[in-house]
């Protein structure tokens, strides 16, 4: 078993070499009510599907990147991350947009899972997540970015070498954010 744990998307078949956005999950594309797994609870950020759209349009790998302690802290199981993440999935196909892949770490050191409660390479702000969509996505790095709400995911961007790009959703809008994103990578 891997350490990070993904779900591409269905129609992921004929890759061409392309940038990557990483985008963190909760805090960046829904609102971070603090461990958010039910569908019913989603409540994307402002302009989060527009965003994707845009990085899509732009020729973007969309690629989220996530920690999901409330796994390894007996909140909700696996089972409900992928519900969760299919849900988001539809959704933004809905609003025409597409998320390549979803990667999320079940993992915290001080979790209630016994199997789960471990030190792990892929819990940001280890680069892990970002290294296995590395090796599973023809990426082109150089023109790559990861944004994210915490340090820990700047951290990430950082070790693993590309540009981190900070988001608050009460000062920033995504939408904005990820036009001058585009235009600095072209």
């Amino acid at each position: 078993m891997s350490d990070t744990h993904a779900s591409p998307h269905p129609a992921d078949a004929a890759r061409a070499r392309r940038p990557a956005a990483f985008l963190d999950r909760d805090g960046v594309l829904n609102v971070d009510h603090g461990y958010v797994y039910r569908p019913e609870d989603l409540e994307w950020i402002t302009g989060a599907p527009e965003a994707v759209r845009l990085l899509n349009e732009a020729g973007y790998y969309v690629l989220v990147i996530t920690n999901q302690s409330g796994v390894a802290r007996g909140f909700y199981d696996e089972a409900a991350v992928q519900r969760f993440h299919a849900h988001m999935r539809a959704l933004i196909e809905a609003a025409g947009a597409r998320i390549d892949a979803f990667y999320y770490c079940p993992h915290h050191p001080e979790g209630a899972v016994k199997e789960l409660a471990v030190r792990c390479r892929c819990r940001k702000p280890a680069p892990g997540m970002l290294e296995q969509a590395a090796a599973e996505w023809p990426l082109d790095l150089s023109r790559s970015f990861l944004i994210g709400d915490k340090d820990d995911d700047m951290t990430a961007a950082a070790r693993f070498g590309i540009r981190g790009v900070k988001f608050d959703a009460r000062r920033d809008s995504l939408l904005d954010l990820v036009r001058r994103e585009i235009a600095r990578a072209s």
